[in-house]
C-alpha cells in the first residue's frame, strides 16, 4: 500500500512538472510571437511588416489578383484577402501560403470577420450573384484590370479634384451585395443585396447587426449578422458619398465619413438619425477611434492629411500631413504608432501617436497600398478590437 501511494505521488509530481513546462513554453511562445502588420498592395500581393523593426520583411505573392480588403480570423491563423479578380484568398499566416480560394463575384472590396463568418462586399454583374459553390483551388475570373483607385473606374485627375470621374452611378445597374462566407466550410452560404457601391463595413457593439455604407446611393444599410436579414436603411445627404463607418467606444453612435461633401456625420446608434455633422478636409474616408477612446481619426485622403478630433465633442484637435491616397490606417497593438497605407505614395507612413501624429518614417516597396491590419489586432479603419 505504501509503495502504491508513493508511486502515485511521484507520478502526480511528474505530471505537474510536465504540465507546468508545457504552460511556460506556451506562454513563452506567445510572448515571443512577432507583432506584424499586413498591407494589401494592389499590384504586389500582401506586404508583411515587422512592427518591432518597422520594416517590410516579406511579400505574399498573389499574382495579378489586385488585393484590396483584408481581415484576420479571430485566432489570427488565417488572413482573408479580397481580390479584384473576383475571389477571396485564404492565407495561412504561419506559412504565408494560399490554402483556399472562395469565389465571390465582381469587384470584391471589403472583408470583415465576425463570429465565424466573413462578410465580403462585391458588385454582381447583370446576371446576378455568383453561385454559392466557392472553394476553388485555381485562380479564377481574371479580367481586365480596373482603376487602382478603389475598384470603380476613376481617374487620378478626378481623384485629385474631388470628383468621382467615371464612376458607374447608373441607378439601373445592379446593387452591390454582401457575401456571407462560413469560415468552417469556406463557402458562400448566402448573398445579401445592399445599396449601390457598398463601401465601409461595421458591426453593432452587441454584434447583432451589420452596417454597410453605400456610396452610390448615399445610404447606410443594416442587416442581422449571420442571417443577413435586412433591418433598416438610413438615407444620408444626396451626393455625399458615405464611405467609412465606425461605432463609437460607448456604442451609442456611429461616425460615417462623407467623401464628396468633406464632412463626417454622427448617427444615433438606436435610430440612425443624424445628431451632428462635422467639417473635414477634402475626401474623408478611413475613420477610427484611438485605443483610449479619447480621439477620433479621419483620413482626409485628397488633402493628404490625417485629422484628429475629440471623441466626445468631435471638436477638431490636430492635423498631420501624410502621403497621397491614404485611405486606411491602423494603430499598432501597443497604441504607440499609426500605420497609414498611402496608395499613391506606394508606402506605409508611420506616425507617432504620442506626438500629435507626426510622421516618423516611411516603409516603401508597397505599390498602391490599399488596406492594413495588424496581428495582434488593434484599432483601425478596417478592423476594430
Amino acid at each position: 500500500m505504501h509503495c502504491t501511494i508513493g508511486h502515485t505521488r511521484r507520478l502526480a509530481r511528474v505530471a505537474a512538472t510536465v504540465a507546468l513546462a508545457v504552460l511556460l513554453g506556451a506562454c513563452a511562445g506567445q510572448a515571443t510571437a512577432a507583432a506584424v502588420a499586413y498591407v494589401t498592395s494592389e499590384t504586389n500581393g500582401v506586404g508583411v511588416i515587422d512592427l518591432d523593426q518597422m520594416t517590410l520583411t516579406r511579400t505574399i505573392g498573389l499574382g495579378k489578383d489586385g488585393p484590396r480588403g483584408l481581415s484576420l480570423t479571430a485566432d489570427g491563423h488565417r488572413l482573408l484577402v479580397a481580390n479584384k479578380t473576383g475571389d477571396l484568398s485564404v492565407i495561412d499566416t504561419s506559412t504565408d501560403k494560399v490554402v483556399a480560394r472562395v469565389r465571390i463575384g465582381k469587384n470584391p472590396e471589403f472583408v470583415r470577420v465576425h463570429h465565424g463568418f466573413a462578410y465580403v462586399t462585391y458588385e454582381p454583374g447583370e446576371s446576378g450573384p455568383p453561385p454559392q459553390a466557392a472553394n476553388q483551388g485555381a485562380k479564377q475570373g481574371a479580367g481586365k484590370p480596373e482603376s487602382m483607385t478603389g475598384g470603380k473606374p476613376e481617374t487620378e485627375a478626378a481623384d485629385a479634384k474631388g470628383g468621382k470621374g467615371g464612376h458607374d452611378d447608373d441607378a439601373n445597374s445592379p446593387p452591390a451585395e454582401v457575401a456571407i462566407v462560413d469560415l468552417k466550410t469556406m463557402k458562400v452560404v448566402r448573398s445579401v443585396k445592399s445599396g449601390h457601391e457598398t463601401e465601409g463595413v461595421e458591426f453593432s457593439p452587441d454584434g447583432r447587426e451589420l452596417l454597410v455604407t453605400n456610396e452610390g446611393d448615399d445610404t447606410v444599410s443594416v442587416y442581422r449578422t449571420g442571417t443577413g436579414k435586412p433591418v433598416r436603411t438610413a438615407k444620408l445627404d444626396r451626393g455625399s458619398r458615405p464611405r467609412g463607418i465606425k461605432a463609437s467606444p460607448d456604442g451609442k453612435q456611429y461616425v460615417v465619413t462623407l467623401e464628396n461633401t468633406n464632412k463626417f456625420v454622427v448617427l444615433d446608434a438606436g435610430t440612425l438619425e443624424p445628431v451632428k455633422t462635422v467639417d473635414t478636409k477634402m475626401g474623408p474616408y478611413g475613420v477610427a477611434f484611438d485605443p483610449s477612446g479619447k480621439h477620433l481619426l479621419v483620413a482626409a485622403a485628397r488633402d493628404k492629411t490625417l485629422q484628429v478630433f475629440d471623441a466626445k465633442t468631435y471638436e477638431h484637435v490636430a492635423d498631420a500631413p501624410v502621403g497621397q491616397r491614404c485611405w486606411h490606417f491602423s494603430f499598432t497593438p501597443d497604441g504607440s504608432k499609426v500605420l497609414m497605407a498611402c496608395g499613391r505614395s506606394n508606402a506605409v507612413f508611420v506616425l507617432d501617436a504620442n506626438n500629435r501624429y507626426q510622421t516618423v518614417s516611411q516603409i516603401g516597396d508597397l505599390p498602391l497600398a490599399w488596406g492594413i491590419v495588424t496581428s495582434p489586432p488593434s484599432q483601425g479603419s478596417i478592423e476594430s478590437r
